[in-house]
């Protein structure tokens, strides 16, 4: 049975739908309208699985390329591209779900130019991203999509000792080069073959809390992921008073008690946040449980050595950068703290039992 929800949906228009994912009337784009129709009429995934054999996975995958081909239909590109997207090429779509709609326009027609299969819209969506948060272009390349994985390809290529590795992406770089400074940039590289040290992004600040001794600090919380820049400015700053630690709260919010780890009493301004850990910049072991992020609100030069909260497109991300961004910094993480592992949970809520 559907559950409740503001789309409304007869019951006939719900079975037709049904009948048409059944029998894959129509195209991938046509599919993933009607799995968003029924899931916003309040049809749960497995509802819908159990009625046209479409598997959950299926269903997102659809609705959010339909989501991207309607933006790239959008914009000025000719009808045979938008065609051949009606393809069986959805999950190429499903790619540029991290794009804008203008990055999407873009990076749609270089696929379309080059052929190029998931593994490759995942290459150009995360160099286009990557390129786009740079603070000014890169001395040779263009802002084009072609010129963001030739210059992803290019920086790759410089860093590489092996020969054969490094000729792969130069030959890629070529391959995908828009612009004609792009393409000599990168046939540099066959008579240069110095090596440029990279730079890894740095371990993050995990702690998890194993004591209860440690003395606390306590930290104003902004809510739980996703959240707004706004939630994160507005939260009014505390002041811990001396021997205790206590603070006064003059209006409402919460708080949150931390150990007073060197990293937190270095902090200026901290602030945090509730977040699931698979949305963290980089994964971390374990299950996906949910983790206490700390920023310092203070923090807001850019360094090689931290990660930093930014806003792009209206939502805040974690992220490191390698060089200056050409974003606003909210702040610095401080440290990601974990739940404290408990190891017997039964323990807690069961009675103790003893043999006589």
């Amino acid at each position: 049975m559907p559950q409740e929800s503001p789309a409304k949906l007869s019951e006939e228009e719900a079975q037709e739908l049904m009948r048409s994912l059944l029998h894959k009337e129509g195209s991938w784009v046509d599919w993933g309208k009607n799995c968003q129709q029924l899931q916003k009429a309040g049809y749960t995934a497995q509802n819908i699985f159990e009625t046209t054999g479409f598997q959950a996975s299926q269903q997102n995958l659809v609705i959010v390329a339909a989501q991207v081909y309607n933006s790239i239909a959008q914009a000025d590109l000719a009808e045979e591209v938008l065609e051949y997207f009606r393809g069986p090429r959805s999950d190429v779509l499903h790619e540029f779900r991290i794009l804008n709609q203008e990055q999407r326009a873009a990076a749609a027609q270089l696929a379309y130019d080059k052929k190029i299969d998931i593994d490759g819209a995942h290459q150009v969506a995360r160099a286009v991203k990557d390129f786009s948060r740079l603070s000014q272009l890169p001395a040779g390349f263009t802002n084009h999509p072609g010129d963001a994985v030739a210059y992803l390809c290019w920086k790759n290529a410089r860093q590489k000792k092996d020969l054969q590795a490094r000729s792969r992406l130069i030959a890629q770089g070529l391959k995908f080069a828009h612009s004609q400074t792009a393409r000599e940039s990168i046939e540099k590289l066959l008579s240069d073959f110095t090596v440029v040290p990279s730079r890894t992004a740095p371990l993050l600040p995990i702690y998890r809390l194993e004591s209860e001794n440690e003395l606390p600090c306590i930290i104003p919380l902004a809510g739980s992921f996703p959240l707004t820049r706004q939630e994160i400015e507005t939260v009014a700053q505390i002041t811990a008073e001396e021997p205790f630690g206590n603070i006064q709260v003059t209006s409402g919010g919460a708080f949150v008690p931390v150990p007073g780890w060197q990293a937190i009493l270095k902090a200026t301004d901290p602030v945090g946040y509730f977040a699931p850990s698979d949305r963290l910049p980089i994964s971390i072991s374990g299950k996906v449980e949910q983790v206490l992020v700390i920023i310092d609100r203070a923090s807001q030069k850019w360094d090689v050595n931290g990660y930093f909260l930014v806003e792009t497109e209206d939502k805040l991300e974690l992220q490191w950068f390698e060089e200056a961004p050409d974003l606003d910094i909210i702040g610095q993480l401080v440290l990601i703290m974990r739940p404290k592992r408990i190891l017997d949970e039964n323990n807690i809520i069961e009675p103790w039992q003893m043999d006589d």
